[in-house]
């Protein structure tokens, strides 16, 4: 039975049990055209360093947003602009925070660092023949992941002198890559498609990148255009999300490696189907477990594990659903990573909003 909460008819509370509700904080401005991604800073947000996340834009610019100790108000510190001369597409800080990748549909990806408190372009990655749709950097920060409407994933490695060397470039979609995330603790790194599937890719014992799992529509996996994918905290599990207006839980055994063809496969352990009308852009998983999801049709759903529930056949179930979140398409969703229920999220309407998952007192 759902529950409503809250005074905005538009939310709804499904698990009577749970009771969270979902607060807007704050609506950030500045952007002057579609919000394409936004990317949280791993070294803030915990020990009194105030919160940071990037946003970028189809305006050509990358935006640093920071919250205010004393107001508690998001600022916008930064426009990093005049480099990229497209639409930027994907934003990604390495794992230190010291280092955001910004790649965009100029066939570029560049590398900024902050150096006292301005941001200076320190190095910009070219080879893609167009389009380059998504950034990711390993756990280590020592290997970095860009992929392009070209079909095309490449890696590269960061080397001394804020150098960066293409040690790879995988070909094995057949369509416009959409995204590249590597997974949380192991060198395996994971590509989505305009084809339709997910691959697995990792460095084989000679040095040479190589896909080791495809998960497609003959192994219970998406029939369109994968856009997102995520992790869960421990790694052994991973959400997709795709045109199909299908969410996707896959699970590996915990604990696995590439080397020395030591590879636990991952395998289907549910579909999450009915809950978005139109194309699921953005999947993101939180450190305690919940699942945020946005979407075309401008909402926001959360799920959470179910294990003990014996009515349905999956094992995560609806948590709480936002409608009309965003004015227009919701491009993507991304959990805080120091606040584990804080969220911000990006829309083609111009804007990003930050949301606070809360208990109902």
């Amino acid at each position: 039975m759902s529950i409503p909460v809250s005074t905005t008819g538009a939310m709804e509370l499904v698990d009577g049990s749970c009771n969270f509700e979902l607060k807007e904080i704050q609506s950030l401005h500045g952007h002057t055209d579609r919000v394409w991604s936004l990317a949280w800073n791993p070294a803030t947000g915990t020990g009194g360093v105030p919160p940071v996340f990037a946003s970028c834009s189809g305006d050509k610019t990358v935006r640093i947003w920071e919250r205010s100790s004393s107001s508690r108000s998001w600022e916008c510190k930064a426009v990093l602009d005049e480099t990229h001369t497209r639409t930027v597409r994907s934003c990604a800080w390495s794992p230190s925070g010291k280092l955001l990748a910004t790649a965009s549909f100029d066939a570029t990806t560049a590398i900024w660092e902050n150096i006292g408190g301005d941001f200076e372009c320190i190095s910009t990655l070219e080879g893609h023949e167009n389009e380059v749709k998504s950034v990711s950097w390993n756990a280590s920060g020592s290997l970095l992941a860009t992929c392009s409407r070209d079909k095309t994933v490449w890696i590269w490695e960061v080397m001394p002198g804020n150098e960066y060397e293409c040690a790879s470039v995988l070909q094995g979609h057949t369509h416009d890559v959409k995204m590249v995330k590597w997974h949380p603790t192991v060198d395996i790194l994971f590509s989505c498609s305009y084809d339709n599937t997910i691959k697995v890719w990792a460095e084989d014992g000679d040095g040479d990148w190589r896909c080791l799992q495809t998960l497609g529509e003959l192994n219970n996996g998406h029939t369109s255009t994968v856009w997102a994918l995520s992790f869960n905290a421990e790694g052994d599990k991973m959400v997709t999300c795709s045109d199909d207006l299908t969410i996707k839980i896959w699970k590996t055994d915990i604990g696995w490696t590439a080397s020395d063809g030591d590879y636990a496969p991952w395998v289907h352990a549910c579909t999450l189907s009915g809950y978005h009308d139109r194309t699921i852009f953005s999947v993101h998983w939180s450190r305690e477990g919940i699942i945020a999801s946005g979407a075309a049709d401008d909402a926001i759903r959360f799920f959470v594990d179910s294990k003990d529930d014996l009515v349905t056949d999956s094992s995560y179930k609806l948590l709480l659903k936002r409608e009309k979140a965003h004015d227009m398409d919701i491009n993507s969703v991304q959990w805080a990573p120091g606040e584990n229920r804080l969220l911000a999220s990006t829309s083609d309407d111009g804007t990003i909003k930050v949301w606070e998952l809360a208990k109902i007192a």
